[in-house]
């Protein structure tokens, strides 16, 4: 007898932020995202957040299209920071949107307050195609983001 596989779909990423209203104006002004539900908490998911103490959050859904993030604010306990991290650290390592232009949005990104990471920018040349291009930004807490132009087809 075979077990089924429960069902399971997309819900959403949680993004921990220092400043809720800078990071809404970030994913607003760079990609489009729409501002959804916003939710506060006062000791109410301590332990499904494995924070045992005074926990006051913020929670702020943000979509894409299909895509929603959940951008968390901590008043207390105060947020860590670890700068970048490492891309063979184990976990999340980025988000990634696939763009026409990674150059000029990676601009318009660090124009709204994240950080372009120009060391990062790689083409792949493809034949008879035109070259993919990557390269890495942070948002401004310094959430690596992705911005992806795929190779297509010469016109």
């Amino acid at each position: 007898m075979s077990k089924s596989i429960p069902a399971a779909t997309y819900s959403h990423i949680g993004v921990c932020v220092a400043d809720i209203e800078r990071s809404k104006r970030f994913y607003t002004e760079v990609f489009g995202f729409q501002i959804g539900a916003l939710y506060e908490m006062v000791n109410t998911i301590n332990d499904l957040l494995g924070i045992p103490t005074n926990v006051l959050m913020t929670s702020q859904m943000m979509q894409l299209g299909n895509l929603v993030i959940e951008l968390i604010h901590f008043r207390d306990p105060q947020p860590l920071s670890s700068g970048l991290r490492p891309m063979n650290q184990l976990g999340l390592t980025h988000l990634s949107f696939t763009v026409d232009d990674v150059d000029a949005l990676a601009e318009h990104l660090e124009a709204s307050g994240g950080k372009f990471l120009r060391e990062t920018r790689t083409v792949i040349e493809m034949p008879d195609m035109t070259p993919a291009i990557l390269l890495f930004c942070t948002d401004p807490d310094g959430t690596r983001i992705e911005l992806y132009r795929p190779a297509g087809n010469l016109a």
